[in-house]
């Protein structure tokens, strides 16, 4: 959660598993006025598209009984790769002197995949954290959001 308002040239990370926003406070924690850094997007098409076969069958032993078995979510898989990736960034972006300070802002689920794979560096550097899907609102919804 974010305890405080968020600092002058603090770097917002805005987040789901296909899209990312890097944004920068330009403001300060009582006005602030988020600026676009960087936009990533992942082209990942539901899984009905992705998939090659249809989903295979076991049998229970003995007797003709077969039961189903679940199909791989190829789309869910997209998007934890994606949250990887953008730990990657941030890596990156952290080790080249970029950014002081991160907020991050995910849904729950990429935000855990996330963590999984962000670097020391990078958790050194997070001054918070909002599981919430922000990621579809415009640049002043998001600042409003996090200002509240």
């Amino acid at each position: 959660m974010l305890d405080k308002p968020i600092d002058y040239k603090t770097w917002i990370l805005v987040a789901d598993g296909e899209k990312a926003l890097f944004l920068e406070n330009m403001g300060d924690g009582e006005l602030p006025n988020f600026e676009i850094r960087r936009i990533e997007e992942q082209d990942n098409p539901p899984s009905r598209e992705q998939g090659a076969n249809v989903p295979g069958r076991m049998s229970d032993g003995g007797t003709a009984h077969r039961s189903a078995v679940e199909d791989t979510d190829w789309h869910e898989l997209g998007k934890e790769r994606f949250a990887a990736e953008i730990a990657e960034m941030l890596y990156k972006m952290a080790h080249r002197g970029r950014f002081e300070k991160l907020v991050v802002v995910a849904p729950p689920k990429i935000l855990g995949e996330m963590r999984q794979h962000l670097h020391k560096e990078v958790q050194s550097k997070i001054v918070g954290e909002l599981a919430k899907d922000l990621t579809n609102h415009p640049v002043d919804q998001i600042e409003k959001v996090l200002a509240a």
